[in-house]
């Protein structure tokens, strides 16, 4: 069985870096570092030397969508959070309604014969459950408007309870990101590039640290319950496959920033191993039973402790690890969600690396 930890409320980023006092960028968050259960706490900044020339570093090209749109169904007022866009031009949609703190909870209805009125004159009929898993995601059709103008003009990020207040779309984008010529993105932001900056990105590259782009657009997750991720679209180009590859002959470290990386990287991987240029929608869910085919370590954020995304931990550093890494960020008061510190996990051969020097436990 996993350690059980309990989340502290006062341990969930409220508000970006940026906005907690004067001076502050958005690497002026916390680094917890482990390498098997060894374990070092770092500032995000000190990530050039925590790294070695020749590691790659996977990172998340997509762009974060305005995916929150208010709407109704009749008199009553509902939010609608838009997960994807299908290849049939449809919608994995998730009906929500105002709480009255500027946020939202699960909507008690069906969206089963409903009608949603969206801003603007359009409208969006639910079709069918996403999945047989359940039914808070919805396939859906709109009519009378083009959903990508509609999250452009009437739209804003999706914002979960405990953040303070909402925040423009541009505190949500990554510096990774790149607009979709198609006008897809991720409903939820890749949170683990949040912390990059163009700065620390042009200090990795001079000490001979290289990126390889990915990109994996992440539908919504739920508030109330934590479930396996449902499919999402992603794409490894061909030069991003090769690249890791080459890496990997050569003997560096391949390091996804973001489980949403993860996603991406070992999708594209045959059970050999080797990366192969591939798009589409994935299916993966990455556990300690299936393992992880090419990463050798994982920048990410802080997970509650019943995600799913815990299991990927797992599968990249093992339970142990992962346990004695929440500890610490527990004792220690690191913050939470995706405005929160990272986690930085390393192979375990590194554990008596001089990077460790004064600052493990």
């Amino acid at each position: 069985m996993r350690t059980v930890v309990r989340v502290p409320q006062e341990l969930s980023a409220r508000v970006p870096a940026e906005q907690r006092g004067p001076g502050l960028g958005r690497d002026d968050v916390r680094l917890l570092v482990s390498r098997g259960t060894r374990v070092a706490h770092h500032a995000f900044r000190e990530l050039p030397g925590l790294l070695r020339a020749g590691d790659l570093l996977v990172v998340n090209t997509s762009p974060t969508l305005a995916a929150a749109v208010d709407g109704r169904i009749g008199h009553a007022r509902v939010v609608v959070h838009f997960s994807a866009r299908g290849d049939d031009g449809r919608w994995a949609v998730e009906l929500r309604e105002p709480d009255g703190r500027g946020t939202t909870r699960a909507w008690a209805g069906s969206p089963a014969g409903t009608e949603v009125s969206l801003p603007g004159g359009g409208r969006l009929v639910p079709e069918e459950p996403l999945s047989a898993r359940g039914e808070r995601l919805w396939w859906a059709r709109a009519a009378g408007a083009e959903v990508r103008e509609v999250l452009w003009e009437h739209g804003r990020p999706i914002r979960y309870s405990y953040t303070e207040r909402d925040q423009p779309l541009s505190v949500y984008q990554t510096v990774f990101a790149l607009r979709s010529p198609d006008g897809a993105g991720s409903a939820e932001m890749p949170s683990a590039g949040r912390p990059f900056t163009g700065r620390l990105v042009a200090e990795l590259v001079s000490r001979g640290v290289r990126f390889a782009p990915v990109t994996l657009h992440t539908g919504v997750s739920s508030a109330e319950a934590h479930e396996p991720p449902y499919p999402e679209r992603f794409s490894v180009p061909g030069a991003s496959a090769r690249l890791v590859d080459g890496v990997r002959a050569e003997g560096g470290r391949v390091i996804a920033v973001g489980t949403t990386a993860v996603r991406a990287l070992e999708s594209a991987a045959g059970p050999d191993g080797a990366v192969r240029a591939a798009e589409g929608w994935t299916d993966l869910v990455v556990t300690p039973e299936r393992g992880v085919r090419v990463v050798d370590g994982l920048l990410t954020g802080l997970h509650e402790p019943e995600a799913s995304h815990l299991l990927m931990l797992e599968a990249v550093a093992g339970r142990a690890a992962v346990d004695r890494a929440y500890g610490e960020a527990l004792r220690e008061l690191y913050l939470w969600h995706e405005f929160g510190d990272v986690h930085l996990i390393l192979p375990e051969e590194d554990a008596h690396t001089e990077h460790c020097d004064g600052n493990a436990q």
